[in-house]
């Protein structure tokens, strides 16, 4: 018997971000299925939310685990794409591979989940498939080409996914993060005051609000800020 409660799944489920989106999905009652490159042997599963280790860069093993959880929940109503991989380093000193885990993280990570979710979506009668972009996804910053250049990537696939699968019931949302994101990894990069930071779960809080719009008033593009950014 599939899942009674709807299923949300969070690709990019790491510490920080990743996880308040899981509990947030949660919390609005879906059963929240979480994907990311290594989970820990002392992670524990509860009732409404799992965490899967998948390399989300790899074609087949995004299909075969996908395919796995629809087959136990069903398909998915709400689809998160969150992974990101940061580099800031000089253009003439960043190596090609570099550039390279920047596109497999934000870009190819995206195609594999579209992929394998927007068909099993449509057919059970559509979704929302939210993309986590940047400041970088419309400007690109000194000393950040990589991540940029990926972040620019990922928000034309957002776009030409929202115009190609609208009609299809499939609402495709890019939401700019235009500020520090309050994390422990980013408190320590960044060492600046909290306050000034965006908190994760005002982020999943508002990812839940845009997935609950009427088809009337679809959002594809939401930049949010903390309001001590300039912009």
């Amino acid at each position: 018997m599939k899942n009674q409660r709807p299923f949300a799944l969070i690709a990019g489920a790491g510490p920080g971000l990743g996880q308040s989106l899981m509990q947030a999905a949660a919390d609005s009652g879906y059963t929240s299925i979480g994907l990311r490159r290594s989970v820990a042997e002392n992670t524990e599963d509860s009732d409404n939310q799992r965490c899967l280790s998948c390399d989300l860069a790899d074609p087949e093993a995004v299909r075969s685990v996908v395919q796995s959880v629809i087959n136990q929940y069903g398909a998915p109503r709400l689809v998160i794409h969150n992974p990101a991989t940061l580099v800031i380093k000089p253009f003439l000193e960043t190596r090609s591979d570099e550039f390279e885990a920047c596109w497999d993280s934000m870009v190819l990570s995206a195609i594999n989940i579209a992929q394998s979710v927007i068909r099993p979506m449509t057919d059970a009668g559509g979704g929302t498939l939210i993309f986590s972009g940047a400041t970088a996804s419309i400007r690109g910053g000194r000393n950040f080409a990589a991540f940029s250049s990926a972040k620019f990537a990922l928000r034309g696939l957002a776009q030409s996914l929202a115009r190609e699968f609208q009609s299809d019931g499939i609402h495709v949302v890019h939401t700019l993060l235009d500020g520090l994101i309050d994390t422990a990894a980013s408190r320590e990069l960044h060492k600046v005051n909290p306050d000034t930071m965006m908190k994760t779960e005002d982020i999943a809080a508002e990812y839940l609000r845009l997935s609950q719009q009427p088809r009337s008033v679809w959002t594809h593009e939401l930049d949010l800020r903390p309001q001590t950014e300039s912009f």
